[in-house]
């Protein structure tokens, strides 16, 4: 995931001051924790209820706070991304909660342990620390917690420091909801990331580059803290000769466009068969152009800062300056450094070494690859880091079968782009370079629990006749059980 890195080389102003804040924050936490380390139902419910009411109570300011971060960030990009899709993660959570924290039954070897019995039980691990990036604050943040508080746990978020004013409202609003024993959010004022992540926590949870990721991972090594890293990658499309262009093409585009492009599951470049390529470019200039009809419409996001601007133009105009033909889909300026947006571009016969070939592009800018035979994206795609996401577009079962058994990948959208992510009851995780671990729905709770295994012994042991010195009844019944 192309975000700003999440460590910044300038120190804070106090850092003694912001170790005591965090370290005061854990101590507080786990305090809290071994004093109640068992939540009841009830007790989980409510605070999931609270995650609902923090996003509904201040829709609007988290609207508008998003909104300012970005320049301009669309108000219905918010509503449906990020307010609905955690208000709905809790509805899904409710509904399934007790289930989950059920005792499951496993298996006994009646031939040594008759009469015993086996469970796993879901406990809370502790303090849950997870660091946010920029592009979604509050999916992000909030997803995370849902599954954190689903498995009685504990929680310290680190935000963006490109989320100056969601973290201030949130640093604001949040006691008002929870007590800072529960869950506390932190700004990054300079340094507070690496420090974060050296944080003895229970579990980690960090979204972010890869570059960062691996840092995150380094730091949190010395405490055998358990990481889940959800990093992005270049992940591709493969719109194969039976399915519909024109559907491929709405469907694509709108994942491509949402947010600007700034997604790490957002459908990074597209192979399709050579003959398709330029009827494609024109459904593109089509499709895009009455769904944003000017660069400065409202619905139409911003890039997050000038450094991600400059770096997705240069990537254009090096492509460009290569021989790669640039395709802009919609009318007027091609881009904007007043308002920091770019234009949404098809780039075609990009060099492939060129950075919109190489590196994860984090923008609106579409590269198409042209194909002859389904074994060249295969080939590639398996040439480089295994991607986040792999969205394959084909009506013939056997060829999707084959492209899922043959192209590794952290999630997969048949015929769409970007909602595997969506669906509450699948494990949202990468794979390789784009990360490891899961959460969403249960998944996300067993990764916040320790599935405790427990062993309860019969009142009669029949291991009571292999206990040592050993006899010839020991000697029988081991011969016999490994015969």
């Amino acid at each position: 995931m192309n975000t700003n890195p999440l460590y910044r080389a300038a120190p804070p102003a106090d850092l003694d001051q912001l170790d005591n804040g965090l370290e005061a924050t854990l101590k507080l936490q786990r305090a809290a924790y071994f004093a109640h380390p068992y939540p009841s139902f009830s007790e989980r419910k409510a605070d999931l209820l609270k995650i609902k009411a923090l996003i509904r109570d201040n829709r609007d300011a988290i609207v508008a706070a998003i909104s300012a971060d970005y320049g301009n960030r669309s108000r219905h990009e918010t509503l449906f991304a990020e307010i609905f899709s955690v208000m709905d993660g809790v509805d899904h959570t409710l509904k399934h909660l007790k289930q989950w924290m059920k005792p499951q039954r496993r298996g006994v070897d009646w031939k040594n342990f008759f009469g015993a019995s086996n469970r796993v039980i879901p406990q809370p691990l502790g303090i849950v620390g997870a660091i946010v990036p920029w592009n979604f604050p509050i999916n992000l943040s909030f997803s995370g917690l849902i599954a954190t508080f689903a498995a009685g746990n504990r929680s310290m978020v680190k935000m963006s420091e490109n989320s100056r004013h969601l973290a201030k409202l949130l640093i604001e609003k949040c006691p008002a909801y929870f007590p800072r024993e529960k869950l506390a959010f932190f700004d990054e004022t300079g340094g507070v990331g690496i420090e974060f992540s050296k944080l003895k926590f229970d579990h980690l949870l960090f979204t972010g580059s890869g570059l960062t990721g691996r840092a995150v991972m380094a730091a949190a090594a010395p405490n055998l803290c358990p990481v889940t890293l959800e990093m992005g990658g270049k992940s591709p499309a493969i719109i194969c000769d039976d399915y519909p262009l024109r559907k491929a093409a709405e469907r694509l585009l709108f994942v491509k466009c949402f947010n600007a492009g700034q997604i790490c599951t957002t459908v990074d470049h597209a192979y399709l068969p050579t003959a398709k390529v330029n009827e494609f470019a024109a459904m593109a200039k089509d499709i895009v152009s009455t769904r944003y009809p000017t660069l400065d419409t409202p619905d139409y996001t911003s890039m997050i800062d000038e450094r991600s601007f400059n770096r997705v133009v240069a990537a254009l105009e090096e492509a460009q300056e290569r021989g790669a033909t640039l395709v802009q889909l919609i009318p007027g300026k091609q881009w904007d450094s007043a308002s920091r947006k770019i234009a949404p571009h098809i780039v075609l016969n990009a060099p492939p070494d060129c950075a919109l070939r190489t590196r994860e592009i984090f923008g609106p800018v579409l590269p198409i690859i042209a194909y002859t035979s389904i074994e060249e994206p295969i080939e590639a795609i398996n040439a480089g880091p295994r991607p986040l996401a792999l969205y394959p577009f084909s009506n013939d079962k056997p060829l999707v079968h084959h492209l899922l058994r043959h192209v590794m990948s952290g999630g997969v959208s048949v015929n769409d782009g970007l909602f595997h992510v969506g669906q509450h009851d699948l494990p949202f995780g990468g794979v390789g370079d784009s990360g490891m671990g899961h959460y969403h729905g249960h998944d996300g709770f067993v990764t916040f629990s320790k599935m405790r295994p427990v062993f309860y012994q019969a009142p009669f042991s029949a291991i009571k006749f292999l206990w040592p010195p050993y006899g010839k009844f020991a000697t029988r019944y081991l011969d016999f059980l490994t015969r």
